[in-house]
């Protein structure tokens, strides 16, 4: 256990990148308690503004993140430089996909239903980077051997092939499990074998006149939705707090008791 710990975590080549994504999700964590803290008027804590104008938290998210990641290029992959560099890009990339959902809708919607894109796309980078971090590669390269990796002509028909399959389940709508297949291929299988998501390209191409296999599609889906909606709200409220609506109708209920 301790030679696989050195080898696929602390080795040189490799530190960067743990310390960039444990700056990011620690980022994350302390801004979501910063903004929770000022929701409810308590502790220190306040909005920033200038002339009036509120800065959020994405714009030196951004100038951190650029500074972090044009710094890491220049100090190369190893010694401190890099290392703090990462540690600066981190916390710039934590800041900023809090906000992800700001970006998107270019709307203040943090505490919205909508603002719930800014914790599943945190909670997916940490997944992803987590897994390149234990040795994963992209499109399944860290499964050749060496003698594969020096056939150029294997190397680029593994790419390709994983790509297509990482396509053709993002075609089907499952986004979430298209990004995860693209560091662990074998979840594409899964993708591919299984029905589309109503309203995807792949059923808008291929069940148009199918009718049995669209009501299947969108059956499966409601199932999936509704065994999931639970808790993903729950895993949302802890990590990113309840949304206006969830607060308002809390209050409403209580009210009416």
């Amino acid at each position: 256990m301790g030679d696989w710990w050195q080898r696929n975590i602390i080795e040189p080549g490799k530190l960067p990148l743990l310390l960039a994504l444990a700056a990011f999700v620690l980022t994350f964590l302390i801004t979501r308690v910063i903004t929770r803290l000022i929701r409810a008027g308590r502790g220190p804590f306040g909005n920033v503004k200038a002339g009036g104008l509120h800065i959020h938290h994405v714009v030196p998210g951004i100038i951190l993140a650029v500074v972090g990641g044009f710094g890491a290029v220049a100090s190369g992959r190893h010694g401190f430089g890099s290392y703090a560099c990462a540690v600066v890009f981190g916390i710039g990339a934590g800041l900023v996909l809090d906000e992800f959902a700001l970006v998107l809708h270019l709307d203040d919607v943090y505490w919205s239903e909508a603002g719930r894109q800014s914790v599943e796309v945190v909670v997916l980078t940490a997944a992803l980077v987590g897994l390149v971090l234990v040795g994963f590669s992209p499109f399944g390269v860290n499964d050749l051997s060496d003698e594969e990796l020096q056939d150029r002509g294997s190397v680029l028909t593994t790419v390709v092939v994983n790509f297509l399959l990482a396509l053709g389940v993002l075609s089907k709508g499952k986004a979430k499990m298209a990004l995860f297949s693209v560091i662990i291929p074998f979840v594409a299988l899964f993708g591919i074998i299984r029905l589309a998501r109503p309203g995807s390209p792949w059923a808008r191409r291929f069940y148009r006149r199918r009718p049995r296999a669209r009501a299947r599609a969108t059956l499966r889906a409601y199932h999936h939705d509704r065994r999931w909606s639970g808790p993903s709200r729950v895993l949302g409220d802890w990590l990113g707090g309840k949304t206006d609506a969830e607060l308002t109708e809390a209050a409403e209920a209580a009210h009416h008791r």
